[in-house]
C-alpha cells in the first residue's frame, strides 16, 4: 500500500512549521464524526491533539448527564472513526511526517539566536 498525495480522508488545513492541523475524515460521510487533529512541537515535546464533536446520544436521560457532571465532574464518552484501509495507511503516514516535520523546524529555529 502507498501514501496517497492528495491523501483520501486527510486534509491539511494549516501548517505553521510548528504545528499542522488536519481534518481526518470519517469514511461514513457524517461530519460529526470527523477529527481535527494538531500535532505541535514545543520545545521539549510534541504532542497530538484530537478535536471531536461530542453529542449526547438522545436515549440517554440527558439530566442524568448533567447529575453526573455536577457530582463527578466529568462525562464519559466514546468517539469513533470508520476508515478505509487506505484511510487509516494515510493517517498514519501523515501522522508521523506531521511529527518529523514540526520536530525539524524545532531543531532549526532552536539553532537561531
Amino acid at each position: 500500500m502507498n501514501y496517497e498525495k492528495p491523501a483520501e480522508g486527510i486534509l491539511k488545513t494549516n501548517d505553521w512549521g510548528n504545528s499542522k492541523a488536519y481534518k481526518v475524515s470519517c469514511s461514513c460521510g457524517a461530519d460529526g464524526h470527523d477529527h481535527d487533529v494538531w500535532v505541535e512541537a514545543d520545545e521539549y515535546d510534541i504532542s497530538v491533539t484530537i478535536y471531536t464533536k461530542v453529542k449526547s446520544d438522545w436515549r440517554v436521560n440527558r439530566f442524568r448527564q448533567i447529575w453526573d457532571l455536577l457530582t463527578k465532574g466529568y462525562l464519559e464518552h466514546s468517539v469513533d472513526i470508520s476508515l478505509t484501509k487506505q484511510q487509516a495507511f494515510n493517517y498514519a503516514y501523515t501522522l508521523n511526517e506531521a511529527v518529523k516535520d514540526v520536530e525539524r523546524f524545532q531543531k532549526e529555529n532552536s539553532k537561531q539566536p
